[in-house]
This record gives structure tokens, C-alpha cells and sequence, in this order.
């Protein structure tokens, strides 16, 4: 498999949002995950919650109610008590989906396409651990937060992992994170508005003559959250993808993340992105 920035030269990289998930399927599941594959999902997006005895299971910490209809977080409950859990679907009915460990997911993922391991700043050793057990270290992204402490952790524990910090409005970082020993690929950028740094043509073509690549957010988590100034799945599907998904490639983000795997494909393709 080539590496993701040699992917990404290729054509603009589709990452599904905790993979596909609708009715009865709930996100962060092995079957949304294979329901993404099979939409043309190049990179599949995952959170790791760690339990209270340290084993790592695939689930975005602090969504236990909405989720899982569980009023204790993972990380207060052992790995044996999770095993037991079941996710609810999108009308909060119990399903026959249980939360799978890290190493089932990538089992699952393994040579079929990239891997952004959400939350990492979690559980940097264990992960790395996990990503090296499955010899997936060219095939994963990993990101944290714009913070010299979590630079430092990456560089001493996962040098080797291609790395991503998610920075807002503007980066004032790429320059010192040339001179640390990290697999910098790139960066998660957010931003409010077009004007913002970040979202500048100028920008976005001094990471490319850096070789660096850029990860744009289409999805809607929270909408008083802008991740993308408003270039989002719901413009995307509600009026024109042309408005979301469609200038986030031409403004020319390499990787776009999505809730909406099949549409975005179909768009990008038909644009020729």
C-alpha cells in the first residue's frame, strides 16, 4: 500500500467519520467500518476509550449515554464489563452491535485502506503499541492537539507514526515541527471563516511545496462548532455540494472527512478530485 501522501498525490482522500452509520448501525462498529469500505472510503476514522484496567476498546469517550444508554464512562468500568455493553441505534433501541476492541478494528482495516486513530492523546503508549503489534505503522494517522506536551510524548513514544496536529485559524507550529524527530505529514486545520490563515490558498500551497498534506472537516459534530466555515456535509447535501465538499477540494485539502461516505465519493469522482 503506498504511504497516505502518496495517496493523497492521487486524488483528494475520502475519511469516514467513524465509518458509515445510519438506522441501525451505529458508528464506531466493525459493520460501519466495512459499510464505509465499501462506499470508497480511503481512510476510516476511530476513536480508543481506555478502561479502568487499561485495555483499549473502539468508542468516543463521553458519548456512553447517547451511545450505549450507560450513565458511567468507560474509562470507570473494566474491560470484562464492556464486553457485555451493546450499542442503541439511532432511536436509542438496543442492537446486537457490542463496542470492539482496538485490535479487532484493526484486524478488520489491516491493507484494505489508512487509519485515523482518533483520540490517541489518550493512550499514546498503549496505542503505539497496538499499531506496532499489527505492523500498521505507515497505514495510520495519528493527530493531537497544537500542544508542546503532546509534541514531546509523540517524538519520545511514536516517532515513527505519521503524525498530524490539529491546529486552528492559524499555524504558527510547522516550522519547529520540522525540527523534531516525528513523522510530520501534515496538518488537521479548523477554521471559522475563508479569511482565516489556515484556509489561504497561500497556506495551503506552502504545505504542499513542504510536501505536507491538509485534512478538511466536512462533518457536523456540534453546529456552534464551525470546523470548515460552513463547507460542511449539511450544505453539502441540503443545497449544493459544490458549497461543501466540492471547495474544500478545490481550495485543495487533500483528505476530507465526512459522515456522508457514498455522496462525497460519487461528488469527488464526478469532479474528477
Amino acid at each position: 500500500m503506498k504511504t497516505i501522501r502518496e495517496a493523497a498525490a492521487d486524488h483528494v482522500l475520502v475519511a469516514a467519520h467513524r465509518g458509515s452509520a445510519a438506522g441501525n448501525i451505529p458508528c464506531n462498529t466493525l459493520a460501519a467500518y466495512e459499510i464505509a469500505l465499501r462506499q470508497g472510503a480511503d481512510i476510516i476514522e476511530l476513536d480508543v476509550a481506555k478502561t479502568a484496567d487499561g485495555e483499549l476498546f473502539v468508542f468516543h469517550p463521553g458519548m456512553e449515554f447517547p451511545h450505549l444508554r450507560l450513565e458511567k464512562h468507560l474509562s470507570d468500568i473494566t474491560a470484562g464489563e464492556v464486553e457485555k455493553l451493546r450499542f442503541v441505534n439511532v432511536d436509542g433501541t438496543p442492537t446486537a452491535h457490542p463496542i470492539s476492541r482496538l485490535d479487532e478494528a484493526l484486524d478488520l482495516l489491516k491493507g484494505r485502506c489508512y487509519v485515523n486513530i482518533d483520540k490517541f492523546w489518550t493512550a499514546i503508549p498503549e496505542i503505539t503499541a497496538t499499531v506496532r503489534r499489527h505492523n500498521m505503522q505507515r497505514d495510520v494517522i495519528v493527530k493531537t492537539n497544537a500542544e508542546p506536551k503532546w509534541f514531546d510524548l509523540v517524538e519520545e513514544l511514536a516517532p515513527d507514526l505519521p503524525y498530524m496536529p490539529i491546529i486552528r485559524k492559524e499555524d504558527t507550529l510547522t516550522e519547529s515541527l520540522f525540527r523534531r524527530k516525528l513523522s510530520y505529514i501534515g496538518a488537521e486545520v479548523l477554521f471559522t471563516d475563508e479569511s482565516d490563515p489556515v484556509a489561504s490558498p497561500e497556506y495551503i500551497r506552502f504545505m504542499h511545496d513542504k510536501g505536507l498534506i491538509l485534512w478538511g472537516n466536512a462533518i457536523v459534530y456540534n453546529y456552534k462548532d464551525v470546523l470548515a466555515a460552513g463547507h460542511s456535509d449539511d450544505v453539502s447535501l441540503t443545497d449544493d455540494p459544490e458549497k461543501g465538499w466540492g471547495w474544500l477540494a478545490r481550495r485543495g485539502f487533500d483528505i476530507i472527512q465526512t459522515d456522508w461516505t457514498l455522496l462525497a465519493v460519487l461528488f469527488l469522482r464526478e469532479i474528477g478530485k
